[in-house]
């Protein structure tokens, strides 16, 4: 008997292990506290997760495979992945076993420990999902001072010929981002939310209460917008290209209190449990363009090329690249900690109240909302990245650490000296302002810096270039910013870090 394990962000109906019936080969799947354990999740990520891969199992049976799926409750489960794996091997007597690279850090460290431990023969194959192979990204990421987004994304291009013209990108250039920065004041009109799932659910919803898993968020049956089978996604991509495609790239910087998807696709998910892959989408994506030219511009479509092709793939190989020392860096030496409304919503901000309250609610907030209101405050109330790490971890559906520590450790909050952003994403009102409606209507006030109705982001931004100062000295992107916080009178730079002080001793009273 051969046992082939299938990790629960492994759900490729297409991997080539799944091209045959094999006679003596069990694939397995495990429900584990381990997973459901290692940080606080939000209920809605783990019911996602548990309820796609049983889908899954079920589809390979289907199929005509052998399974053994292990489910949370099951008496026989020890709740530990290599505990369980040796009961099983025993009691099918397995004489050897597989399993796909895992695309996390911690399980490929104990299974690769495990599999040193064992006397039958082990395999480790690739998930056959990512578009850079590891050799790719080793070549790319070894040996270099900086790493430019930019050139890695022209190399994915190119290899797999999307928006080409010969050597040459479609429209004359490869980045339409300043063409991705537009205010929505409520026109172009947003169809309805898409949700690819019609099951309650509350089997799942009643296991983890059943079982004392502790979690995060809300659950609401009615508004669950994930995915739990390849079917689902392929719906939820046909439904981005028909009815949201159109606007994406205009808006997908967009934020407004009245509207939690805007025109993102939604697909991570999806994705990140690989029951759709990301060359698919890209191409399904490309070749509704060709079809609609007239009414649909090429820098929507390359704004969500560069996310799937250049962003993703880029993080990944940050993250394997840099791993295990990635996960401590903490270049500016924050160690604040992370205010409690970001597990209550319960804040005065206007914008932080919205972004944490969708993200309680849905597991679920796009990326500006996470890099420039979650994520800009935490880094100018200076928190320890450990722990920014661990709520945009447990808090969102789509959060696997291979994505989404590079995203919040290295973009979000520069804990890694610039490895993967020169400069670090922070601003103060203004740019909130600029890009959404949640200054509207806000206790504080968005053009001030003193007084008790001052918009906290303004005070802390400032205090923050001031207490970072000395590491952004040579930083050529920070020159200019430095060059202003030098012109603030010293009487009034020292009243806005006493006001600064005030809202970091205490923030959950803002």
């Amino acid at each position: 008997m051969k046992l082939r394990l299938v990790l629960g962000d492994q759900l490729n109906e297409n991997h080539p292990w799944f091209n045959s019936i094999e006679k003596g080969v069990l694939y397995v799947q495990m429900e584990m506290r381990q997973e459901t354990d290692y940080a606080p999740h939000h209920i809605q990520k783990l019911i996602a997760f548990f309820g796609a891969m049983r889908h899954f199992n079920q589809v390979l049976e289907a199929h005509g495979h052998q399974t053994y799926y292990l489910k949370l409750d099951a008496p026989e489960n020890s709740q530990d992945l290599v505990s369980n794996l040796r009961k099983i091997i025993q009691q099918y007597e397995v004489n050897s076993f597989e399993y796909q690279s895992p695309d996390e850090y911690r399980l490929s460290h104990q299974l690769k420990e495990f599999c040193s431990s064992l006397s039958i023969p082990t395999t480790e194959v690739d998930s056959d999902h990512f578009m850079a192979s590891q050799e790719e990204l080793q070549e790319y990421f070894t040996g270099k001072k900086q790493y430019v987004l930019e050139f890695f994304y022209r190399k994915m291009r190119k290899k797999f010929n999307l928006l080409m013209h010969g050597e040459q990108p479609e429209g004359g250039q490869w980045n339409f981002d300043k063409n991705n920065r537009k205010k929505w004041k409520g026109s172009p009109e947003i169809p309805e939310v898409f949700y690819p799932e019609k099951k309650t659910l509350t089997d799942l919803y009643r296991l983890f209460k059943d079982q004392k898993v502790v979690s995060i968020g809300s659950f609401d049956p009615e508004n669950f917008i994930y995915p739990l089978s390849r079917v689902a996604a392929l719906k939820q991509l046909d439904y981005f290209c028909e009815k949201l495609l159109i606007h994406f790239g205009d808006y997908q910087d967009a934020m407004h209190t009245e509207e939690l998807n805007l025109f993102h696709s939604r697909l991570s998910f999806g994705l990140n449990t690989k029951m759709i892959s990301p060359l698919e989408v890209v191409e399904k994506v490309i070749a509704y363009y060709r079809k609609n030219t007239a009414i649909i511009a090429l820098s929507q479509v390359e704004g969500f090329v560069r996310q799937i092709v250049g962003w993703r793939e880029y993080m990944r190989g940050i993250y394997w690249t840099q791993m295990p020392h990635y996960k401590k860096k903490n270049t500016l030496k924050n160690f604040n900690k992370l205010p409690d409304f970001y597990w209550t919503g319960k804040t005065k901000m206007n914008c932080l109240k919205q972004s944490v309250c969708n993200s309680l609610d849905h597991a679920y907030a796009h990326h500006i909302q996470r890099l420039m209101i979650l994520g800009n405050f935490a880094l100018l109330a200076q928190v320890h990245p450990d722990e920014v790490d661990a709520w945009f971890l447990g808090v969102y559906a789509d959060a696997v650490e291979w994505v989404q520590l590079p995203n919040t450790r290295g973009m979000s909050q520069w804990a890694d000296g610039g490895i993967v952003a020169t400069k670090p994403y922070v601003s103060a009102a203004a740019y909130i302002n600029k890009m959404g409606n949640y200054c509207e209507g806000c206790t504080y006030d968005k053009k001030k810096r003193l007084g008790a109705d001052a918009c906290p982001f303004n005070s802390l931004y400032w205090n923050f270039l001031d207490d970072k100062k000395e590491h952004f000295a040579k930083n050529n992107r920070m020159a200019m910013m430095l060059r202003l916080l030098e012109k603030i009178p010293g009487e009034e730079l020292s009243a806005i870090k006493t006001r600064a002080g005030k809202i970091l001793s205490q923030p959950d009273a803002f």
